[in-house]
């Protein structure tokens, strides 16, 4: 199925049957997707919660939330689904399993240009009628005004404002050079992420120490711009790989990245990790499926999601929430080996 926009259809209400046949798959599998259950592909849930967003499904609540003055139902707010959400909406529904509220997905900002203040938007259209808590993932401002409980996941702010889930990036992005610097690396690149985000920075931050304390001096040159994106990685590892110098190691700041690392060392002939140690960070599960396996910085991306959804319940309930940080854990497959040179 293209990205194309999906055209409402002419009923007044949108059923989950329109969504159904607008996906081409069951009115079960729609069900399903939307309460967050697992069983279903990837590209599946993906497709069926663009019909969702595209046809405004999340409308038919409204009704309900009126006659009872609660919809018994999270949002899950995210930018766009890629696996980085996708994992995360499989822990909050694992949190919420046996409790009255079901999940909705919702994606708020999947048009090209800024992003910046999607959230507002989102909890402006859903917060109040349609949802009665939110957790929103990788908000792009500290605190965006919001009439119900919020909890937000790596926000790019970092813990400010909001009630908040992360992963310690910096400790992570740390551990993940000096298993470079432990194999024999010395010219160690980074492709760091998208530089308005508190975990990119913090990731390039660990990276940075990590060299310092072995006594290792960071060029600037082996520091390129990835943006978090496969398409964006492309050009930054084209230019590492085209360097009078290359690196003998890459550590880009997430699994994406680092994915389209080992793809363009392939295409110029770089054998990886003979000719080219690679390291990403998230874990998402294509790095364990990719030839050869991702050495990655696992973030714990299910029990996130699952405390964020155990934060907002509390919070729903009348607690204070408390900043929660998760560790980062490396995880070594098969992408790292030593230098075949001293460099």
């Amino acid at each position: 199925m293209s990205d194309t926009a999906v055209t409402q259809p002419s009923s007044e209400r949108v059923t989950i049957r329109d969504v159904a046949r607008a996906a081409g798959v069951s009115v079960a599998t729609v069900s399903k997707v939307i309460n967050g259950r697992d069983g279903i592909a990837e590209a599946t849930s993906a497709r069926v919660l663009r019909v969702v967003s595209d046809l405004g499904y999340e409308s038919s609540l409204v009704a309900a939330s009126m006659r009872h003055r609660q919809t018994n139902h999270i949002g899950v707010l995210v930018a766009e689904f890629e696996p980085f959400a996708l994992q995360l909406l499989r822990g909050v529904s694992s949190a919420l399993q046996d409790t009255k509220y079901n999940i909705l997905a919702y994606a708020g900002s999947v048009s090209a240009g800024s992003h910046t203040g999607w959230e507002r938007r989102s909890l402006s259209r859903l917060g109040g009628t349609l949802i009665d808590g939110a957790i929103i993932v990788t908000p792009t401002v500290a605190q965006p005004a919001s009439s119900i409980p919020t909890v937000a996941i790596d926000p790019h702010t970092g813990p400010a404002g909001l009630a908040t889930v992360d992963t310690d990036n910096r400790g992570g992005a740390r551990t993940a050079t000096e298993h470079l610097i432990a194999l024999g690396h010395r010219r160690i690149a980074h492709v760091r992420g998208r530089t308005d985000l508190e975990s990119a920075q913090l990731r390039e931050r660990g990276y940075r120490e990590a060299l310092e304390a072995a006594g290792l001096s960071c060029d600037p040159a082996l520091v390129t711009d990835g943006g978090y994106r496969p398409a964006e990685s492309t050009s930054a590892a084209e230019e590492l790989l085209a360097a009078e110098q290359p690196p003998t190691a890459i550590f880009a700041a997430n699994d994406l990245s680092a994915l389209e690392v080992i793809r363009v060392a392939a295409s110029r002939g770089l054998r990886v990790p003979e000719d080219l140690s690679v390291v990403g960070f998230d874990d998402i599960p294509e790095s364990a499926a990719s030839t050869p396996g991702l050495t990655t910085i696992r973030q714990p991306l299910l029990q996130m999601g699952a405390a964020a959804a155990h934060m907002l319940l509390d919070m729903l309930g009348g607690s204070e929430p408390e900043h929660t940080r998760l560790p980062a854990e490396l995880i070594v497959r098969g992408s790292t080996a030593p230098p075949q040179e001293d460099s």
